[in-house]
This record gives structure tokens, sequence and C-alpha cells, in this order.
């Protein structure tokens, strides 16, 4: 995926952040790397098991660079968190 898509994800998710349909597929995506055990941080440095807890507007963006980011990775390789992240970025494209 190249930046200028990236950047239009990352412009729609802003505006969409508090669509429940967005909010759902985040808390999968999160499920999923909790029960997984995917380590990540944001640039914060909260965990996203964190934010699994407390998920609110504001986590969208950084859920969904996450899923971009394990999207991309030839290190994650754990199909089931592939796919939550996949329908992360889905749920922002345009059909």
């Amino acid at each position: 995926m190249d930046d200028k898509k990236t950047n239009e994800l990352m412009v729609k998710c802003e505006a969409m952040k508090d669509d429940p349909a967005l909010m759902k597929e985040c808390k999968v995506m999160l499920d999923t790397m909790v029960e997984k055990r995917v380590e990540m941080e944001d640039e914060s440095g909260q965990t996203y098991t964190n934010m699994v807890e407390n998920i609110s507007t504001e986590d969208v963006p950084k859920i969904l660079e996450m899923a971009l980011k394990i999207a991309r990775s030839d290190k994650i390789k754990d199909p089931e968190i592939k796919n939550a992240a996949e329908r992360l970025i889905r749920t922002l494209e345009p059909l």
C-alpha cells in the first residue's frame, strides 16, 4: 500500500472514528492481538492491551496504524491477525 493510499485511509479514519462498525473492527483486531500475544506499542508507549480495555474514538487512528503495520509486516505470520488487520482496513476502503 502506497503512502497516498495510507494517507487517504488515515483521513477517512479520522472522519469516521466514531462509526460503530469501525469501532467493532478495531475491537476485534485488538482482541485478536491479545489472544495471539502480539507485542506492539504506539508512539506514546501505550500498549494495545490498555486500548482494548478502554477503547475510545481517539484510539481508532492508532489502531488503524497498527493494522497497516501488521498487514505489511513480514514478521507477523498468523493468518487470524493478518485477517483482522485487513478487515479493519477494508472497513475504510471505498466499495
